[in-house]
């Protein structure tokens, strides 16, 4: 199944990352940090297909070595806070083989990345199917946020533009120091330019489709931006897929089911509606010929044009029950004209749109939490493991420890860096999240529930339209019979 997945983050020290490491990881490589005087070996990681560096024509060529490439990078940059790298993790698709997806994520970088003068480290990993499920293949980048400049070495991040008065001289501030904004060197880090790589790789990814004749296309944009009346279903991972594939529910699985139905009822209801405001105006040149009758009357002629032609008893009394149960939908809101029914088409179409962003926003924040929690879990399991290893003071028992529990310690480096601003002391608000997500989720299904009615009654209504419809039909042909009767007589 095709997919877009395009995330870009930053690799900071603030966050307790490491260029190194972080490299290391992606390219299952084992590297050398001069900067912290370490080693990082995950050459034991799998699903590693290839790794490679692209530069620019400018770069010292030194730098096609990758631990040589990122102590350069951990070198140049000073502050115990520094930003150091961009990373991008984008998926491929499994309809490609894997030599067409290399080539083209190759292909990408090198047109979007390396022609703006950055350097590129990727790495394309492809881990094994679990349990029959869909294979998940992506490439890691890492681009250094710092440029280079022509003649190779390294350049600002950023440079100072002072503000300046009328008169062009510049302005100071209180302390009287001048008055500055710093600007970044380049506009790799935009919102703007993320939003031109993220539209580039749909297009070429669309590109390869059509040219193996695939039907199947990918699109950078959410659903609210593309248009698409549907919520976006929540992430379920593979030991979620796998659970369900075994028939064991899950509160993921749940969640989508959900979703899925409340996108169901909502798409169907509103194409019903968009179809019943186009039949609306020929209704409405139908009505406006004499005699003028109301929508019941027609409902009415109808139905005893049905019933006449009944063969049972049977089938006479149920005509009698939906004719009851019509009427009476007719009479309780009020639907005597068309522009009655006009007016009452918008009401329910505003409802279903407020029903739809109120789920859209329930949705979303159900995804905040799942991922709060999610996060609090590796959180919560690994800091064990970081208490015990800041309580180990000889060197060598510390390296032997993080390599041991290594990818716990990892996981709860990543949880305390996004969990940070929850954090007080080193206690997590993990019951406060948990019962919201399940008054978010309740919230939810209630709302799916408040859709199901106005869903039956878009239905009943269109069946109503359908028969007016035949009603007006039999009226046209009566209308001919009797004007070729007449001709016939003179």
């Amino acid at each position: 199944m095709a997919l877009f997945h395009f995330h870009a983050t930053q690799i900071k020290r603030s966050a307790g990352q490491s260029a190194i490491a972080s490299a290391a990881y992606r390219a299952g490589e084992n590297l050398y940090s001069e900067y912290y005087g370490e080693h990082s070996d995950y050459t034991r990681k799998g699903g590693i297909i290839c790794s490679e560096i692209l530069l620019p024509s400018y770069a010292p060529p030194e730098y096609a070595d990758r631990q040589t490439l990122w102590n350069a990078v951990e070198s140049i940059e000073k502050n115990p806070k520094a930003q150091l790298a961009y990373s991008f993790d984008i998926a491929l698709q499994n309809e490609f083989s894997m030599d067409e997806n290399i080539a083209l994520a190759r292909q990408f970088l090198l047109e979007n990345f390396v022609s703006r003068g950055m350097i590129a480290d990727f790495a394309v990993h492809a881990p094994d199917k679990e349990d029959g499920g869909i294979s998940n293949p992506h490439f890691h980048v890492m681009c250094p946020i710092r440029p280079l400049k022509p003649d190779g070495g390294w350049d600002a991040k950023q440079r100072r533009v002072y503000e300046l008065d009328e008169g062009g001289n510049r302005i100071r501030d209180g302390n009287g120091g001048y008055v500055f904004n710093a600007v970044p060197t380049t506009d790799w880090g935009t919102t703007e330019t993320l939003e031109e790589w993220r539209s580039a790789w749909a297009n070429m990814c669309n590109a390869k489709f059509a040219e193996k004749n695939l039907d199947c296309r990918i699109d950078n944009r959410s659903y609210l931006r593309q248009g698409i009346e549907q919520l976006p279903t929540v992430h379920e991972g593979p030991a979620v897929r796998q659970m369900e594939a075994r028939g064991i529910q899950t509160d993921k699985g749940d969640l989508n089911r959900w979703i899925k139905a409340t996108n169901k009822l909502i798409q169907e209801a509103k194409r019903k509606i968009a179809a019943l405001f186009d039949w609306l105006k020929m209704a409405k040149a139908e009505l406006d010929k004499p005699p003028q009758l109301t929508l019941a009357e027609l409902l009415d002629s109808y139905y005893t044009g049905r019933n006449s032609a009944a063969w049972s008893d049977k089938a006479k009394t149920n005509n009698l029950k939906k004719y009851a149960d019509d009427f009476e939908l007719l009479r309780s809101r009020g639907l005597f004209t068309i522009d009655d029914l006009e007016a009452h088409l918008k009401e329910i179409d505003h409802k279903l749109d407020g029903i739809k962003a109120s789920t859209r926003a329930k949705s979303s924040r159900i995804k905040e939490l799942d991922e709060l929690l999610r996060m609090a879990g590796y959180y919560v399991s690994g800091k064990t493991f970081a208490d015990e290893l800041d309580g180990i003071k000889f060197k060598g028992r510390r390296e032997k420890f993080k390599t041991d529990h290594e990818n716990e310690l990892r996981l709860y480096y990543m949880a305390r860096r996004k969990l940070e601003p929850f954090l007080v002391g080193d206690k997590l608000p993990i019951t406060g999240w948990k019962k919201e997500l399940e008054q978010q989720k309740r919230e939810y299904e209630a709302m799916q529930e408040e859709s199901k009615p106005l869903y039956a009654e878009v239905k009943q209504l269109w069946k109503i339209r359908s028969y007016i419809d035949q009603e007006f039909a039999r009226r046209r042909g009566a209308e001919k019979a009797h004007v070729k009767s007449q001709e016939q007589e003179i």
